[in-house]
């Protein structure tokens, strides 16, 4: 059997991360969807909200199941039998990005491989910073992401208030 593991942030889990998950399910015996619990970034969801969003997107899949996690990712990997690390790309700065950590995984790693899928055209521009902003701004985000997941957005962006600083700055302000 082989298990890929898909780990990232999904802050929130967006239409793009659908993609490459779902496809990833394809190539795999498994996929585990690893929302890991504290990156070096500001979070507008907490650990437990993000991983029920995420559970509920993938409710019916069952080849998909998801999982919270802390630490390395390769440690995370051993710990769950995953023998592959499944990655997105997007746009040409993922790959330097992607082909960093891919080189840092192998060294802490060298027994688990790596694979990047490209999104599908249409979630190129997708991320979860976007979705954030747009969400923020009041805009229509329904192509970027499942109606649940919309909702959340909607709730946590009025449970802030216009006082809200974790969407940064860009030109979707302009």
């Amino acid at each position: 059997m082989v298990r890929a593991f898909f780990p990232g942030s999904f802050d929130p889990i967006h239409y793009g991360h659908i993609n490459i998950a779902k496809r990833a399910s394809r190539l795999f015996d498994e996929l585990i969807v690893a929302v890991y619990d504290r990156p070096l970034k500001n979070m507008l969801f907490l650990p437990e909200e993000r991983l029920a969003m995420v559970r509920h997107v993938f409710e019916n899949e069952p080849k998909i199941r998801v999982i919270g996690y802390r630490g390395l990712t390769v440690d995370a990997c051993r710990h769950n039998e995953a023998q592959v690390i499944v990655r997105g790309l997007r746009v040409f700065s993922d790959f330097e990005y992607e082909f960093r950590m891919a080189l840092a995984n192998r060294r802490l790693g060298p027994d688990i491989e790596m694979i990047a899928l490209i999104t599908a055209e249409e979630h190129t521009f997708l991320s979860s910073t976007t979705v954030r902003e747009v969400a923020s701004l009041g805009g229509d985000i329904s192509s970027m992401v499942p109606n649940y997941v919309a909702n959340a957005l909607r709730r946590r962006f009025k449970e802030l208030g216009e006082g809200q600083t974790l969407v940064p700055e860009s030109s979707l302000r302009d």
